[in-house]
């Protein structure tokens, strides 16, 4: 049975290519899907992969860069999501994401919101020192 608790988390957090901003067809996408709330940071690390980054939540590391999504229906959005993350339950196994709730802090408060954790090992993969992917591609 679901945790109760996290049914009722209706914001996603996000780092990368789904950011506003990116060039990104699936952050267009996002953006038709859910309502944009505004700027954000996490506790992590960021890893510069191929073309997209990798978000390791760490308590004890910088922040991370991103933006939240107010989510208005999450069936429909977290299958598109989870297809283009792909971490849905039909795609083989080990998945690279996880979808998991974290706390990430705006301007006014710290809420929880769904996001998605990169799953594999980080050793030799460069770290986005600044925590902002936007910045880092550019």
């Amino acid at each position: 049975m679901p945790n109760s608790s996290l049914l009722s988390v209706d914001h996603l957090f996000v780092y990368g290519t789904l950011r506003r901003g990116s060039i990104s067809p699936m952050a267009h996408w996002l953006a038709t899907h859910a309502s944009w709330t505004g700027a954000a940071q996490a506790r992590g690390r960021l890893y510069a992969l191929a073309g997209y980054p990798g978000f390791v939540p760490d308590p004890a590391a910088g922040w991370v860069q991103g933006d939240v999504f107010k989510i208005a229906d999450d069936a429909p959005l977290f299958a598109g999501l989870d297809d283009y993350e792909e971490c849905a339950a039909h795609n083989p196994e080990p998945h690279e994401y996880a979808r998991v709730v974290i706390d990430v802090r705006m301007a006014e408060a710290t809420i929880p919101a769904w996001t998605y954790v990169y799953r594999y090992s980080t050793d030799g993969v460069r770290e986005i020192e600044s925590g902002d992917f936007l910045d880092d591609e550019r």
